[in-house]
This record gives structure tokens, sequence and C-alpha cells, in this order.
């Protein structure tokens, strides 16, 4: 089927116009580039290429303007906002808020070719009423509002007096200029012949050029439109078109030219469901495979068209590796490439460093991003992990520079960690300093892409530099912030390639008058295809109407052009959709789908089918692991090392945390502790302890001595602090909490046992005890140890006493028990369970046969000490607190049980839900 461009190129030829005095027009210059290409494959003989033109170098040549970026629009239109007379003016920082809308609308007003001085005098008497008040004065605030709507006439003026002074334009600007040059260019270029190709919806002032041009110049237009939509009076697709043939006087003596009859002919269109973005990456990658190895289907005549550009990334690591030709004709985002997010995160560890220095989190994310761990590590390998391993092991919460220098050891350091927070020109060039120290690990590791952010980002940093150098008014980092992030947010990174070999991905502007066979579309969801009643204006919605100022409904107008026009030479077409809608990434699927699905002419051509998710959910099950040689070996080493009563009662609550935890080591990720950890809290609560009852070892306490502890509470919690929370600040917020609370845990302990003393005497047999003890268990043919730490054994009153800190809260009721089997199934009984531990290894060291084994919550003291005990029933009130042999010799039986299942090859170990 021969595209439109070829049938441009053909009808041109057999015209016989001069190529070499020829002028073309088309909406871009992608479009140029595949119609020189066509003229040069038509061509019988050598002939000068003619000027190809994109609408907007077009209007660059009548004239004789330049495009002004986007950084200099925003800086030469704050300098015209400073020379008002308004008297209240916001700083660079809050000005960059609104100024992008206000670029915009200007931009509007001009290609629109609107008079000024109307619009804004409407503009002004709309904010006069919305802001209209019962008060007979207006407040400050107010006047200061009105004033600056009242004064918009001049900054625009001024603005544009400005740019203009420079030969330099917004988009608008030029084309308004460009309106006013027009015909001193046509008598310039009086034997010129002009073809525009290609147009749908046109602004005012390109309606009036090339309205000009058809009228005063040898000139002619083709439209890309099929005749089923230009017939057809409420399709959007042919609205603007109808528009132009209704209105433009050329049509009252001239047929429409390049309109085609293609869209009914004989194509297969599928529309697919697929849930999720990325899942519609991996499904196009899979049709691309399909495609490359069992249709006859061509490549190089497949465009991939993505709605959602933002797919790109993703869509580029779902292709088959073996298509080997991709050309990608779009320019991707600036801000989404990673290397956008590195830039911000160095501008924000200045924006948010504190006087303690760096906060770890804030750190933590710069040092891991893959840039810097990457140019880092290419130094000295695991250098990243190295150092963060090191600032969680000591629990730095916050880390000052010079420390943080010392630490990284590289040349990099000195520019990324500075003991002063840089000015804008000082970041800007440490970010180029940092391009030049990544421009040779990329080189070296051959990271091509890489190399096109570090040359992109390099040059807007150029920008940047230059403009801040220019104007004053950006003297703090976070007016540059908002500066690089308006900047980066409107800069793309154009990627070069081959546009007419191989597979093409594009976005749905970048394919306007181009034709494929084959055509894959994605995220054809309401809110992307068409992308909504968004308005980022400050004119109101009638006031654009009233004027003739685009809004939402030609946006989609626009949309559902580019979108049929995709499909009139198609014959193979795959629309894909989002089934799961998002808020943020468009609604259901797209009204241009019910449109097609609903149109009786299409039907013989539609098939609608709902994808399987490309990843398959998986219903969880429960874990189980069987015992192989390598996991009875890791068994049977922990066993003769011993168990310890917390391992064991892991098992209880879930054989898979034993597996994974005691079996294979893996704990819980080292995190630095921001505010104090439970386990932290509780170390330092046994170490006071510890130190501040270790001299009444072997003696008696009494009220003196433990009255005498009390001055020496603060200053020993405080040194246990310093040793167990490494690092941290336990000065302000929740730490300082913390550290109260064990201070208060402490006091309150001992004026307890002073209560005591008054009525008992306890003497301090030992305190934080390692024992050991190798168990008999039948049918195990290799040694069992049983091993842990008591907290303290006491004597009271001529019982021994095994007790046991747990700085939680603990009930009565968990250290009592009914029917032996609970305690070896039930994790809700793993602190009994620990205390007739302690009790066994007590008994066997000790050889004491009587004795009482207990807790001591600090959360729940006023309980006291909650022994182990035996009852009759749960509801009996009898309780039997002494353990003696033939506890322990039940207790021995059950944990003989326990310990054999452990071991036994045959039992698996099984998950259990907790």
């Amino acid at each position: 089927m021969q595209s439109f461009l070829e049938q441009v190129a053909q009808e041109v030829r057999s015209s016989k116009l001069p190529l070499d005095k020829t002028v073309f027009v088309l909406p871009s210059k992608r479009a140029g580039t595949f119609l020189k290409t066509i003229l040069a494959k038509t061509a019988n003989a050598t002939f000068f290429s003619p000027d190809i033109y994109s609408i907007e170098g077009f209007v660059e040549e009548i004239s004789e303007l330049s495009f002004a970026s986007h950084t200099k629009q925003l800086f030469t239109l704050y300098e015209a906002y400073l020379e008002q007379t308004w008297e209240r003016k916001d700083d660079f920082f809050a000005f960059s808020k609104w100024a992008s809308t206000l670029l915009q609308d200007f931009n509007e007003i001009d290609r629109y070719l609107i008079e000024s001085n109307s619009l804004f005098g409407n503009l002004a008497a709309i904010q006069e009423l919305n802001h209209w008040s019962l008060q007979a004065e207006k407040t400050e605030m107010m006047k200061d509002y009105l004033s600056f709507w009242n004064n918009l006439d001049k900054l625009y003026n001024r603005f544009n007096d400005k740019l203009l002074s420079s030969d330099l334009g917004h988009q608008g600007l030029v084309y308004r200029i460009a309106c006013q040059k027009l015909s001193w260019y046509l008598e310039s270029n009086a034997d010129s012949h002009f073809v525009f190709i290609g147009f749908n919806a046109l602004n005012t002032a390109e309606s009036t050029i090339i309205q000009e041009v058809l009228k005063k110049a040898q000139a002619r237009i083709y439209w890309d439109l099929d005749v089923y939509f230009l017939n057809d009076e409420i399709h959007d697709a042919g609205l603007f078109i109808r528009q132009h043939k209704k209105e433009w006087s050329y049509f009252e003596h001239n047929e429409l030219k390049g309109i085609s009859s293609n869209y009914l002919q004989n194509k297969a269109i599928k529309v697919i469901g697929v849930p999720k973005n990325i899942s519609q990456a991996k499904y196009v990658g899979q049709l691309l495979n399909e495609i490359q190895s069992g249709t006859s289907i061509d490549l190089k005549k497949t465009a991939v068209v993505l709605g959602d550009e933002s797919l790109m990334n993703p869509l580029l690591n779902s292709i088959p590796e073996e298509i080997s030709r991709v050309n990608i004709t779009m320019g991707y985002p600036l801000v989404q490439t990673p290397m956008a997010s590195l830039f911000d995160q160095y501008l924000n560890l200045y924006l948010n460093r504190t006087d303690q220095g760096w906060f770890h989190r804030l750190l933590e994310s710069f040092l891991s991003h893959p840039y810097i761990q990457l140019t880092l590590d290419f130094e000295e390998e695991n250098k990243v992990n190295s150092l963060l391993s090191y600032l969680k092991t000591n629990n730095y919460a916050y880390i000052g520079s010079q420390k943080l220098r010392y630490l990284v050891n590289s040349d990099l350091s000195e520019i990324l960690f500075l003991d002063n927070t840089p000015t804008p020109i000082q970041w800007i060039e440490n970010c180029q300093a940092l391009i030049l120290q990544m421009k040779g690990v990329l080189q070296q590791k051959n990271d091509s892409l890489g190399m096109e952010y570090l040359y992109r980002f390099h040059k807007v940093f150029n920008q940047l530099r230059d403009v801040i150098k220019d104007h004053q008014f950006v003297n703090d980092l976070k007016s540059l912030q908002s500066l690089f992030r308006e900047v980066v947010g409107a800069e793309s990174l154009d990627f070069q390639g081959e546009p007419l070999e191989g597979l093409q991905i594009m976005g749905m502007l970048e394919s306007r008058n181009l034709d494929y066979e084959t055509v894959i579309i994605t995220s054809v969801n309401e809110g992307i295809l068409p992308s909504g009643k968004s308005n980022n204006s400050f004119i109101p919605f009638d006031l654009k109407v009233r004027l003739g100022l685009p809004t939402y409904k030609e946006k989609d107008a626009v949309y559902t052009y580019h979108f049929y026009r995709l499909l009139q030479r198609a014959k193979n077409i795959f629309i894909l959709y989002n089934t799961e809608p998002d808020v943020l990434e468009g609604g259901e699927r797209s009204r241009l789908i019910h449109q097609l699905l609903t149109d009786v002419n299409m039907k013989p051509f539609m098939t609608e089918s709902i994808a399987a998710p490309i990843i398959q959910p998986q219903v969880k099950k429960e874990e189980k692991v069987i015992k192989d040689q390598h996991l009875l070996k890791l068994i049977k080493e922990h066993a003769t090392k011993g168990f310890s009563p917390t391992s064991l009662t892991n098992y209880i609550r879930n054989p898979i945390d034993f597996y994974k935890r005691n079996l294979l080591g893996i704990d819980d990720v080292l995190e630095v502790e921001e505010t104090i950890a439970a386990n932290t809290f509780g170390t330092v609560v046994h170490d006071t302890l510890e130190e501040l009852y270790t001299p009444f070892i072997g003696s008696n306490l009494s009220i003196d001595k433990l009255n005498g502890l009390k001055n020496s509470i603060y200053g020993t919690v405080q040194k246990h602090f310093s040793n167990s929370y490494l690092g941290g600040d336990i000065s302000t917020g929740r730490n300082l909490i913390a550290f109260n609370v064990v201070v208060r845990y402490v006091e309150n302990f001992i004026a307890m046992e002073i209560a005591e003393l008054e009525h008992h005497k306890i003497k301090i047999l030992g305190l934080e005890k390692s024992m050991k003890t190798i168990l008999e268990i039948p049918g195990i043919d290799f040694p069992v140890a049983l091993k842990g730490k008591l907290d303290r054994i006491d004597e009271m009153d001529g019982v021994i006493r095994i007790i046991d800190y747990k700085t939680g809260k603990v009930v009565p009721s968990q250290v009592e028990i009914v029917e032996w089997e609970e305690i070896i199934l039930d994790y809700k009984y793993s602190k009994a369970f620990q205390l007739l531990c302690y009790a066994l290894m007590f008994h066997k060291t000790e050889g004491i046969n009587n004795l009482e084994s207990g807790i001591v919550s600090f959360k729940n003291l006023v309980a006291g000490l909650m022994s182990f005990a035996t009852k009759e029933s749960s509801r009996s009130r009898t309780k039997n607190r002494e353990i003696n042999l033939e506890t322990l010799g039940i207790f021995q039986e059950h944990l003989a049980i326990l310990i054999r299942e452990i071991c036994h090859p045959e039992i698996p170990l099984l998950e259990k839900e907790v």
C-alpha cells in the first residue's frame, strides 16, 4: 500500500514542480526526513535537494528570530517582573512556581494572535469579581493581588520586548512576528513553490500564514485524512479539516488534496486488555517475539507507539534479543532518567543538612544511587556496601562532612561532601566535576546510554551556569532547586538513530504523516489517550472559548485525529490498554476504543480480548523444607553447640523461622537505629542491673545497700546507653524519653526490692551466668546440648530463685500451665518453656533439686516475680510454684519429644501460620 508521503511525492513529481525551488513544510522534522528519502528513491536523475522545513523551522525562517530556551524565557520574564511597579514581589523561588503557567499562556496568546489588551482587561475584571468584598476598603493582600492582574498586560509587553531585543522569542512570539513579516518573505521568495503537507489542527498564526501563502504564492496543500472521517460530520478525526474546508477562501476554488480511502480496506484490529503498565511492555515484547519468529509481518514496517511515553524504559528491556535493529523516535523526558534523580538527591543533601550533619537515610539513598555506587566501587570493590555497613554497625543516625570524607577516602568525596553549604555556582561546578569523574568510569564500562545522559546534563549545567552568572537573583540552593527542576522537566533526551531502518518506537506526535503496515499502540486509556480535562492556565475556560483559544475539547480532537490516522493505512493493529484503572496513570479504557467497537463498518476487522497477566499471581502456600543431608548436618552442628531456649521457642512458633534464623543464620537486616530498638532497650536494662548488683554477689541484700545505688542509676544507664546505642543521640526526642524510661524502670525495680527486704531475706548468688548442659535424648546418637544465660540467681528465705528480666509486658497466665503437652505445641507458653529450660540447666549444673523460676516484667512490676506454676485446671486458683525432680522429669520428657522432632530426618520443617 502506498504511504501518504509516497502519494504526495508522486503527485509533486507528476506536476513537474522544480524541486530546487520548492519549499516543503511539514508538521515535524522526522516527516521531512522521510519525504527527502522518498524523493531521492523516486528520482530518475540527480537534483538539488529542496528546502524541507518543519512548521517551527519555517516560521523561524520567516520571522528571522530564534526560539528562546525555557530557561532563557524564565529569567527574562523574572527580569521583566522585577521592573514592574508592584510594591510586593515574589523572590525567584516563589516566582518559579507559577511562572511556567504564565509563559504557557503568553505563548498561547501570541500563537492565536489574540489582542492582548482585550484579554488582560477581561482577565483583570474577572479577578475583580472573584475577590469582590463587602468591605469598603480592600486589604493590602487584595490590593497586591488585583494590582498583579491589572498590570499583567505591561508585564507581557515588557517580556516580549526584552526577548525581541536579543533576536529571540518564545514560540508564540516567533509565530506572531512571522505573520507580520510574511509579505516581505513572500516578496523575497517570489519564484519559490510552497507545498504544505499533512497538517490538521492549526493555531491562528499557522492558519494565517498558510492561507496567505496559498493566496499570494505558488502553493498547494495536502491533507492526510481518509474520506471516511471527512464525510462524517460528527467524527472528531476530521473536525479541523472540515472546518478549514468550510472557512478558508482557498477551498472555494480548490479541492482538498491528499484525501484517501484506505480506512475501510481489509485489516486486522486487536483490542487487548493487559493488567498494569509494566505488563503492557512485557506483552509488546511477546508480540514482537511472535512477529519476529513466526509471521509474515515485516519489522521494518512496524511501529510501537507509546501513549504513555514513560513506558519506554520497560519496553526497551522487554524487546527480544533477536531484534537487532531498533530506532527510538521520541524525546525521552530528561526528568525520567536516573541521572536526574542523582543530581536532585545531591542538591537535597545540602538543603536538608542539619547542625549534626547529614541524616543517615538521606545519605544512604545518595550513596546507593547506581551511578554513585558504580563510580566509588570502580575505585575499590564493594566500597559503598562496606561504608553503609560501617554506618549501620556504629549506628550513625547523623554524620558530618569531615568524618564522611575520611570514611569515603576518595577524590570524589572532596567534591561531594563539603564543610560549608555551596553557592549555586559552586554546586554547579561540583556537578560538572562529578560528571567528569563519572565519564571516565562509564567509558571504561562502555555504558553508551549513561554517557548520553552525562553529555545532556553537562549541557544543562553549562546553560544554568551561564544564566546564573548573568542574573544575581538565583542566590540560594532552594531557588536553584526550583530552577533545576524546571529546566530538567522541560528538556528531553533526543535519541539519534536510523529512522528508516528496523523496528520504530515513538510517541503519538512523532507518528504524524508516517504510515506503517503494523502498529502497536499502548496505554489507550482515558486520561492518557486522550489526556483529559487538564487546564494548566490562568485564563478561565469561558474566556478561552470566547477568544478562540484551545481548550481540552480541541486537544481531545487532536488526539483522536492522530489515533485514527495511524489506523488508516495499517494492516495489522494491536491496541493495548490497562485493565486496572489508576487515578494517576489513566482511567478506564479510552473512548477511542469504545468508538471503534461500536463502529458497524469496523466490526468485520475487530477482535477483543483480555490478555492473561504476564506475571501470574501465586497463591500463598505453606513453606515446606525437606531435611536433606546438608540440613541434617546443620541441625546436628546446632544441637552439638547447644540449643538455646529462644531457638527452641522459635521452632515452636514456626519451624521455618527456626530454619532461617537459627540454622541458616539469616537474621534481621542491619539498620541504623534512629530511635532505640526494643532489643537495645532490653540490653541497656540488663547491663545496668548487672553492674549495679555485681558488688553484692555472694552476700545478702540490705535496704541501705540498695538505697546507696540510687545515686549511681543515672550515670550507669547513661554509660550503657553509650555502649549499646552506638553513635545514637539520646539528648532529644524519643530517645530521650527511652533513656528516662530505663532510669525509671531501674529505680522502680530497686524500690520493689527494698519493699521486699522489709519482709524477706535475699541473697544474690549469680548474675548473667552462662550455662551449658548435655542432654540425654533417647533415639539420638549424637550429643545434644542446652545452653543459655541466667539473668539472676538468688535465694529468698532459703528458696533458690532463677529470675529472668523482661522489658516487655508479661502476665502470670503466660508462665502457668495446665496441660504439659501445650508447652511444646503452643507458643503462648514460650515464657514458661524458657523458665523450665533455665531451671533444668541449673539443676544439672549445680545439683539443686528444688527451686523456683520466674519473670520480672518491667512493664508489669506491680505483679512482682511471676513464677512458673502448674495448675490442675485453667480455673483453679491453686498453683504449685515449686520446681522439683518430678517437674523437671516431666519437662525433660517433653523437651526430648521436641528435640527428636527437630532432628528426625523424615519430619520436614513445615511453616506455621503466625
